[in-house]
């Protein structure tokens, strides 16, 4: 296997948890780099982190996951890179098998899944939080190209190549980013593999069963006329005047 960047993407993060998982993932993956983008973080995660062989990127305010992990990608030159949400809800050996089909270069981006058939979760989500999960994977496999049974998992990997593929067309700062880098991966040709993980519920998770729910929807529209789009449809293209946004690569320099 080449050389391996992993990014932690993490908002007002519990230290214990995350110096945990930096443990596993050293001890696991032997990463040459990890990278822990903490938004609003406390001076005792800061502290704790200080005496770990990471690069630990803070700012006060909360940037966003899609945000935040480009800004990691960006920052790191490895042949593949790797995120997964930081409070362990993937444990290390999981996302080693996430990484896997990429480092060998059977696939482009390799997506975490918790709803694969043979993945394991051993503690699940609210009721609320398992059935926006299960209706936006529904939706999403009949609007876009590439049929997962989940877009949203925290813990993903792509290749060097790849990223600089599919970077320029990513604008989603939050929580849809995860979608948006599927249906673009799917729009360019990417060749984009799902695989199956243990997965652990972790409470206090700041997605809202409400309010996302309908940010998600619309970005997930958002994210499949940009497909369309560089899929040469000709309804989308006609429309593309108006999509003024400017991608995360550019908002993050």
């Amino acid at each position: 296997m080449g050389s391996l960047g992993v990014v932690l993407p993490t908002y007002r993060p519990r230290t214990d948890a995350l110096v945990e998982y930096v443990h596993a993932i050293h001890d696991e993956l032997a990463p040459d780099v990890v990278r822990v983008q903490a938004d609003a973080a406390s001076e005792e995660v800061l502290s704790a982190l200080a005496s770990f062989p990471v690069a630990v990127d803070a700012v006060p305010y909360r940037r966003g996951k899609g945000a935040a992990i480009t800004k990691g990608f960006e920052s790191i030159h490895t042949d593949v890179l790797a995120f997964a949400d930081a409070d362990g809800s993937t444990p290390a050996s999981s996302l080693a098998d996430v990484i896997s089909p990429v480092a060998s270069g059977t696939v482009d981006l390799a997506v975490g899944s918790r709803r694969h058939p043979h993945s394991t979760v051993a503690s699940h989500q609210t009721l609320a939080r398992r059935l926006m999960g299960d209706g936006f994977a529904w939706l999403a496999r009949r609007l876009l190209a590439v049929p997962l049974h989940d877009y949203q998992c925290g813990a993903k990997a792509i290749s060097a190549e790849g990223w600089a593929t599919v970077r320029d067309h990513l604008y989603e700062p939050g929580f849809a980013w995860d979608v948006e880098l599927v249906a673009m991966a799917g729009a360019l040709d990417l060749a984009v593999g799902e695989v199956p993980i243990e997965w652990h519920d972790r409470p206090g998770s700041t997605v809202s069963p409400v309010g996302d729910a309908a940010r998600l929807g619309q970005a997930l529209l958002r994210s499949r006329h940009r497909a369309k789009r560089l899929r040469n449809d000709r309804l989308h293209t006609a429309v593309a005047a108006r999509d003024d946004s400017t991608a995360l690569v550019d908002r993050c320099r």
